[in-house]
């Protein structure tokens, strides 16, 4: 799979991603199913799914979910319109891109949370 597919999907998620989970169950279920993928480097993920942009799609979507949880982020607070949407989705994908391309080698979950902070100007 190709990092420009990686990073559409990832984007997608990141404007699913629901804005914040308030019950401390739902948070530790989301640091259970992350810690898993965690290992992952921008490369690895890409190997390891051998071309099932599903895979990808559910390794990107934990860590990010994990990143927007831990920062408290409410994604209404960003984008209400779809023009919000489309200018959070190219800095997004920027940031992932430059992340991925400054070290491919790079843990992927630390790519994705930096990814978050530069989209949303933290």
């Amino acid at each position: 799979m190709s990092m420009t597919k990686f990073k559409a999907m990832s984007f997608a998620f990141f404007l699913a991603t629901p804005c914040l989970v308030d019950a401390d169950e739902a948070a530790e279920q989301m640091v259970q199913d992350a810690l898993p993928v965690m290992y992952h480097t921008c490369a690895s993920v890409i190997e390891e799914a051998d071309g099932d942009e599903t895979y990808v799609l559910a390794v990107v979507e934990k860590m990010t979910a994990l990143s927007i949880y831990n920062r408290q982020i409410d994604i209404g607070d960003h984008a209400t319109s779809d023009e919000d949407k489309a200018a959070l989705r190219e800095t997004f994908l920027t940031a992932l891109s430059e992340g991925c391309s400054d070290d491919k080698d790079a843990l992927l979950g630390g790519v994705v949370d930096n990814a978050v902070k530069t989209t949303l100007g933290l």
